[in-house]
């Protein structure tokens, strides 16, 4: 069990969430102001995407970020900053009969460079790896495309910018890139890893699947694991129970309890709660920095 564990909060993701929840922020102020409230109210570390604020989809667009950013680190709230760098991996088929040419609308694929321009102009201490490919989600034609290749240059970038990974892991064969990340010597220690549970055709979210992941994990890593939906609040109990630390967000749910829509602060609220009531201490960002190592750029 840990006994020390840090919080973070997945603010608002790329997923049609926003048309489900109001609670969801979409602008660049709503993000930025949900963040701030999320590290007020207890999370070390803030989990960034951007949307399109005339579509509610999720962007790749630097100014957004940049107003963000600018927004969290001008606020008189400390949080450790980890942008997403998972945007520009989406591969939708035209279909079953002609999956060629590919659906225009969802297909967004990028190269390393353009994934990781915002990294690089705004140098958050943290960004997101997602550390392979799969069918993400229930049904459809989508693919989430990561290949060992863009992620070994991703990463050897990320490295040259000392900013440090967080490697997403969605199933047990993720571990396997992980492994080969660390052995070609583009992650540096600590690494840390986020375990994704509970998404369709990823890692169940069962206990025996996460403590199989779990005891896969390279030595020294430091991890944090988190659910989807309905599990994503036991999910801090067990994240903890389990070694590590816990996620929460509306990236990943929208709901407080049945029917209730969520805010990102009340989730943490709820998370702090959980982890006070196992006798865990919650940490704070300057001691996620100690803990990894992290550079301040901004």
């Amino acid at each position: 069990m840990n006994q020390d564990v840090f919080i973070t909060c997945a603010v608002t993701g790329a997923g049609d969430t926003a048309r489900a929840s109001d609670r969801v922020p979409v602008t660049p102020e709503e993000i930025a102001g949900s963040a701030i409230e999320a590290a007020r109210a207890g999370a070390a570390v803030v989990h960034i995407h951007v949307r399109d604020a005339a579509t509610g989809r999720g962007s790749r667009d630097i100014e957004l970020y940049r107003e963000v950013v600018e927004r969290v680190r001008s606020s008189d709230v400390d949080a450790v900053l980890n942008l997403t760098a998972g945007m520009g991996g989406d591969l939708v088929l035209g279909g079953v009969d002609a999956p060629l040419p590919l659906d225009a609308d969802g297909t967004d694929m990028a190269g390393a460079a353009e994934r990781l321009a915002h990294v690089e102009a705004l140098r958050p201490e943290i960004c997101t790896l997602d550390c392979g490919s799969m069918n993400f989600a229930a049904g459809g034609d989508y693919v989430m495309v990561n290949t060992p290749g863009m992620l070994r240059a991703m990463a050897r970038r990320v490295q040259e910018l000392g900013v440090r990974p967080e490697l997403e892991v969605f199933d047990t064969g993720h571990l396997v890139l992980v492994e080969q990340l660390i052995r070609d010597g583009v992650v540096d220690e600590p690494v840390l890893i986020q375990l994704c549970m509970g998404i369709p055709y990823g890692a169940p979210d069962d206990p025996s699947t996460l403590m199989a992941m779990v005891n896969r994990l390279p030595p020294g890593a430091v991890f944090s694991a988190f659910s989807i939906g309905r599990m994503q609040l036991p999910y801090v109990a067990l994240a903890a129970l389990a070694g590590g630390n816990a996620r929460v967000g509306l990236e990943d749910n929208i709901y407080l309890s049945r029917g209730v829509l969520a805010t990102n602060a009340q989730l943490v609220e709820r998370a702090v709660g959980i982890l006070h009531a196992m006798n865990v201490r919650v940490l704070g960002p300057g001691d996620v920095r100690a803990k990894l190592g992290l550079v301040r750029h901004g």
